[in-house]
């Protein structure tokens, strides 16, 4: 799967309202699934254990995702993949990357549910806007915590006393800005490199 293969699927799919997709395809082809695969969660359990109930969660999702593609908001069509091509892209997925570089670098890797190593800590607002006056506060605490291996960084709510809308130059400003500001928290709190 390239790239260019899935741009042409998202140009040529098939075309379907985003509102029937939300609240009728997706909602209705999940319960079906469920049903088919006899996939009951016990709400006491936070994460699943049971392999075979694992098994029949990567079966019903792996089913999903053939049958219903993934939508493409920007032209309103759904991308398609025979389940072939979705599991020759899994096999061909990295193993592990790194996240960041040098001294605050992090190797992120798959871990199962009983993996003893522990998980990436991710500190940040994760996308809440933070006024300008606060970013670099915040994001400096955030990057001070010893246990937190990455940022995941808030968003502008001004830039220069403007609104940041999308398609707009404020907008292109206040992620370069962002970015800026978070390398600079990390900066002052010495964990240059840790990822963003």
């Amino acid at each position: 799967m390239t790239v260019f293969l899935a741009y042409e699927r998202a140009r040529k799919g098939p075309k379907v309202d985003e509102k029937v997709w939300d609240f009728e395809i997706i909602p209705q082809t999940a319960k079906r699934l469920k049903e088919k695969h006899g996939i009951e969660m016990d709400k006491k359990v936070m994460i699943p254990t049971d392999p075979d109930l694992l098994d029949r969660l990567y079966k019903a999702g792996l089913e999903m995702l053939v049958e219903c593609g993934v939508y493409a908001i920007e032209t309103g069509r759904v991308i398609k993949w025979t389940e072939e091509e979705v599991l020759y892209t899994v096999s061909c997925a990295p193993t592990c990357a790194t996240i960041g570089e040098g001294l605050h670098s992090r190797p992120l890797v798959p871990r199962a549910y009983d993996d003893p190593r522990p998980p990436i800590i991710q500190g940040g607002p994760t996308g809440a806007p933070v006024s300008e006056e606060h970013f670099l506060g915040i994001h400096e605490s955030y990057a001070k915590e010893s246990i937190v291996d990455c940022i995941v960084d808030g968003v502008l709510e001004n830039i220069n006393g403007y609104n940041p809308k999308p398609d707009s130059p404020w907008e292109v400003m206040a992620s370069k800005q962002e970015m800026l500001l978070v390398r600079q928290a990390q900066a002052k709190a010495c964990r240059e490199g840790m990822g963003l």
